[in-house]
This record gives structure tokens, sequence and C-alpha cells, in this order.
């Protein structure tokens, strides 16, 4: 059985995968549980039958625990998930991996020098339709892809959610703040949108954005949009924020030889190498594949999983950061990836 502890349960996620551990309880054995705020680490540890400790390293230099979960605030990931890595633990770091590229980088480093099991809260890729989705760009299916468009929102600003905690749970207005969050509305459901954009199309070359505000309740951004050329010459847009109060479209793949898109989570493709398809749905999915935070469970016990490594997220936090520097400036912007 697996020893696991949390460093930092102040991301909005953190309720989520307490649950998932508690599930998995005859596998995983939670030892102890760190937070910046001793008030939420003690009604976690509480959730968890665990401690609560007063000091991060107490838990990063216990020799019986084999990995850890990092869902602090993304100001301090850097610190947390370097201590893990030198210390030899597995480590899941919530989405986004750093404030910058900087960081994130950093990170990296560590983690592929320390050659421990890395794994961050991009979720998206197990869900069938995007499975399918990537199984037809890389066989050509739709042709020479021209264009592809991601859209993910949400209403948590105008709902409020980030202002009062859900059950026991202290708020979550931290990830409203930039100093400790790294973005706004922006780069909280954008982050979600660049992962498969990415994950489907590979490197980016250049990007620009615009971010704005609309309550003004809050000081960062509550939504944006963004554009990508892509390094293989394919353009992309993305669309994020907390101030939609519906998405009927995710995703829209168009190609020289098809065009693909997600409406109301249904599938729907014409192609030309897809015999009969005429714009209507495709039923004919893979199976979705487990969360990614279950997936790192899975993982840290010896299955054989899919995981998102230590780079593809640090080149997605510079992408980012290059966002948002697009958006300040009025300008193109190519994302410090070295």
């Amino acid at each position: 059985m697996k020893t696991i502890a949390f460093l930092g349960v102040a991301h909005i996620h953190a309720p989520g995968f307490i649950n998932r551990v508690n599930e998995r309880s005859g596998e995983l054995m939670v030892k102890a549980v760190w937070d910046s705020q001793p008030e939420r680490a003690n009604i976690a540890a509480e959730q968890l039958g665990c401690v609560a400790v007063a000091d991060y390293r107490e838990i990063v230099n216990d020799a019986e625990i084999d990995a850890i979960i990092v869902c602090s605030e993304t100001s301090i990931h850097l610190e947390l998930v370097a201590a893990t890595a030198a210390a030899g633990k597995d480590v899941f770091v919530e989405k986004p991996l750093g404030m910058g590229a900087s960081d994130a980088y950093a990170m990296q480093r560590a983690v592929d020098a320390a050659g421990v099991i890395f794994q961050t809260g991009h979720f998206m890729r197990s869900m069938p339709v995007y499975r399918q989705l990537k199984v037809w760009i890389e066989a050509g299916t739709l042709g020479t892809i021209t264009r592809i468009r991601h859209s993910n929102v949400h209403q948590g600003a105008i709902a409020a959610i980030f202002d009062s905690g859900r059950g026991p749970y202290l708020d979550w207005l931290w990830m409203t703040d930039p100093a400790l969050s790294g973005c706004g509305g922006f780069g909280d459901l954008g982050a979600h949108s660049l992962d498969i954009l990415m994950w489907l199309m590979g490197d980016v070359d250049s990007v620009t954005a615009q971010v704005g505000r609309l309550l003004g309740k809050y000081e960062c951004d509550e939504y944006g949009e963004g554009m990508l050329r892509f390094a293989n010459g394919a353009i992309g847009t993305i669309a994020a924020g907390w101030v939609d109060v519906l998405q009927p479209q995710s995703i829209l793949v168009s190609g020289t030889e098809g065009v693909a898109y997600v409406a109301d989570g249904a599938l729907y493709v014409q192609s030309a190498n897809l015999p009969g398809t005429d714009g209507g749905a495709w039923t004919d999915l893979p199976d979705a594949l487990p969360h990614a935070f279950d997936l790192f469970l899975d993982a840290i016990n010896g299955e054989d999983v899919p995981l998102i490594s230590a780079k593809e997220a640090a080149d997605r936090s510079a992408v980012m950061e290059a966002f948002y520097q697009a958006a300040a400036t009025n300008s193109w912007v190519q994302p410090n990836t070295a």
C-alpha cells in the first residue's frame, strides 16, 4: 500500500481529490496534510483521517511517504515541488504548473533530474471526444489542419464561487489574486484549452490575446480570447473565462479534407476519408480514460498509464505567460521555452 500526503489543499479542486483518495482507501494511506493556512489543513486532515502538520518539511523528509499531492497556491509550487523531487517522491501538481516560464521550467528540471513520477491536472485528454479528434488529426483524416478553436468557460465570477467555500472549506479568493495564482479567469480555464490544443497540434510559435474585466469584483481578468500560431502553420484560438452562462461548442477542428466539432458534448464530423459522414454525430468513440488525478494514483501503484510530462506542463505555463504579455502589450509574443 502506497503512503501519500498533501502539500496544500488551497485549490478549488482539492475537495474532489480528497474524495477520490478516500474512495481508494484500500490501496492508499494518507499520512499527513500541510497547508499555508493551518485551518484549511485541519479541515482536510479530518476528512482524510490523518494528521495536519505545521511545517511541510515534515512531509518531505518522511521516509514512509511515497508520493505527494501539491494543491497549494501556484506561487509556492516551485518551493514545494523542488523539495518533493529532491526527496525522491512522486508528485502530482495541480495546474498550472508555474506562474510562468521561469519557475515552471525550474520544476521540470528538478522532476526530470530526480526521475520521479509526475502528473498534472489536465483532465480533458481523458475524454472520448478529444481522444477521437487526436486519432483523426494524427491519421490525416481531416487533411492538413488549418484552424482549431477551443472554448472553456463557466459563470464562476457571476456565481461568486470563489467567495465562499463548499461545505466546511474556506474561500478560494486567492485564485483571483495574480500574485498567488499567476493569472485570472482567462489563464485559469484557458490552461485546459491550451493543453488540449497543444496536445493535438504541437508546439506554439507565437501568440496574442485580449483579456478583460466585466464585474470588476476581482483584481484580475475575468475573461479573454487568445490566438496562436502553431509551429506547423495552423492557427488556433482560445476562449476562456468566468462570465459565460453556457458553453454550446467546446472545440472545432477545420482541415483541408474535413471538419469536426463538439457541440453540447457530442462530436460531429464530415470528411471524405470517413465514408458516409455528412456533418452528423459520430458515436463510435474510444473509451474514456480515468481522470488525470486517478491516472497518477494508478501510476504510483505500478500501472502503465498515460501521464503528462513535466516538460509538457512547463511548456503550457510558458505559452500562457506569453498570452498575458501579449495582452499587456497588444502585440504578438513568442513563448520563452528555453
